[in-house]
């Protein structure tokens, strides 16, 4: 019988719609409605976690600051929240050190920033040059950034993760691959090129949400998991569940269950890496 591991979810969200405003919501029924720390814990009962990344949930953007300080007291009641991913508009240039220090000042949990881009139609957003400033600038704060995006933008992504060469970035859900369109290329090709540079790691989380959700198989995943797998290398992958947003495809066990089967091939400390110990080191946890 396979060991079971100690697990780090390294993509959690938790949110209360009544105490945020958080206006894409309203197009997703089952998800509009508050998941807390109760709630995260029933659904993950009789698993292994024992450390929690919370991943900022697209308020608006003058509540940032605000929830990143609801967060930072939910840590105190939750042992296990020992990162947080906080909103930070990047896009603003120099102009974004006030906010950064801000959140700074707030908690020294907060490890990293997002500046979510999966919903800009401009191809090269992320390369306007104030963005590309504000993302350099990470790196004087010991902030990581993480990439939330879909497949078609990673040309982009990849030029500006060569632009800032001392920031640590993460890339979200693969990437949001086609993977209910089984489509591996462009995807896979540009995958194995980001994974080139240095530094940037990635979360395999949020990926049932792209396969078909009424019908995915483990199947479905697989090729897109070895692909990931194989351009990172056993260092730089970690997991996250991408909850509650995953509860659109699937239960939490189930998508655990589904990726402890798709990498049991890997050895002892791979799986150690990936389940745990690579989170562990890029959100740089001590408690």
């Amino acid at each position: 019988m396979a060991e079971v591991l100690p697990i780090v979810d390294a993509h959690v969200h938790l949110w209360n719609p009544e105490q945020f405003s958080m206006p894409w919501l309203a197009d997703v029924p089952l998800l509009n409605r508050p998941y807390g720390l109760q709630d995260y814990r029933e659904q993950t009962q009789g698993l292994p976690i024992k450390a929690i990344v919370y991943v900022e949930v697209g308020v608006e953007p003058q509540e940032s600051l605000r929830e990143a300080q609801y967060v930072a007291d939910l840590a105190r009641e939750e042992t296990r929240l020992q990162a947080i991913v906080a909103a930070a508009p990047v896009e603003h240039g120099a102009a974004v050190r006030e906010h950064l220090e801000s959140l700074l000042a707030i908690s020294p949990f907060i490890k990293g920033v997002r500046r979510n881009l999966q919903d800009e139609t401009e191809p090269d957003f992320c390369l306007r040059p104030d963005f590309v400033a504000g993302v350099r600038l990470l790196a004087q704060y010991n902030l990581s950034f993480d990439l939330c995006i879909k497949h078609w933008q990673l040309p982009g992504v990849i030029e500006l993760v060569r632009r800032c060469p001392d920031t640590a970035f993460i890339l979200d859900h693969l990437g949001k691959p086609g993977i209910k369109q089984r489509q591996l290329n462009p995807w896979q090709a540009d995958l194995r090129k980001l994974a080139e540079l240095p530094n940037i790691v990635c979360k395999i989380s949020g990926i049932v949400t792209e396969a078909d959700h009424e019908s995915w198989q483990p199947a479905d995943l697989e090729p897109f998991v070895n692909v990931a797998l194989d351009a990172f290398g056993e260092e730089r992958v970690l997991f996250g569940s991408d909850w509650p947003v995953d509860l659109l495809a699937s239960p939490y066990r189930r998508w655990y269950e589904t990726l402890e089967a798709l990498t049991a091939h890997l050895s002892l400390p791979a799986r150690r890496k990936l389940w745990a110990e690579n989170a562990q080191r890029f959100y740089r946890m001590n408690r």
